[in-house]
């Protein structure tokens, strides 16, 4: 059998069979990044779902709590509303033992205070103690011969601490020193007029 020498396709050269193995090696490199970026696209797609997810029962779980966050304390408040409605039935006219209601109105005074003492809500200390404005609100200044300035001399308002911060500042009236030649000259001010 005779071959044509034209049909004879000579081997390929070496730079010609390193180029093809290299083309062929980039093309399958090249498609393994192309499946890698596919996959971690699809993750990532993945946990945005979740991430979104999450954020929205976040948000759920924290509008409920806010719900019923103070469900404890305010169950703990109805036994003196009832306590306090027993006190208003009795206060009407026909009932003449007001000794026995103002003992009463005591008693849920105490039981209000229980029930605050367990929320963490404690009263201040404010008579006596350097007027501080972070704890303190003043209404008003009192003179004190002789006496220091800007100390607490009176409590219009208590004020009360929630586990150790400001709940409420008291509302009190301050010291304010006066100097004896200062009282003598406001009094012979007054004598002259």
């Amino acid at each position: 059998m005779e071959t044509n020498p034209e049909s004879i396709v000579p081997p390929p050269s070496g730079d010609a069979a390193d180029a093809a193995v290299g083309a062929a090696a980039q093309n399958a490199a090249l498609a393994a990044k192309v499946q890698e970026v596919e996959r971690l696209q699809d993750r990532l797609v993945r946990l945005q779902a979740e991430f979104d997810n999450y954020k929205k029962r976040m948000a759920r779980e924290k509008a409920d709590f806010l719900k019923f966050a103070t469900e404890g304390l305010l169950l703990e408040f109805l036994p003196i509303l009832d306590n306090l409605e027993r006190a208003v039935a009795s206060a009407q006219p026909e009932a003449a033992n007001h000794v026995a209601m103002v003992e009463g109105i005591e008693m849920i005074v105490r039981l209000f205070r229980s029930s605050l003492e367990k929320a963490g809500v404690k009263p201040m200390d404010a008579v006596g103690h350097p007027f501080d404005p972070s704890r303190h609100s003043a209404v008003a200044q009192v003179d004190s011969p002789g006496g220091q300035d800007n100390v607490v001399v009176e409590e219009i308002q208590k004020g009360y601490l929630l586990e150790g911060r400001v709940l409420r500042a008291a509302m009190v009236k301050v010291s304010r020193a006066s100097s004896p030649a200062v009282e003598r000259g406001a009094v012979a001010e007054g004598a002259a007029e």
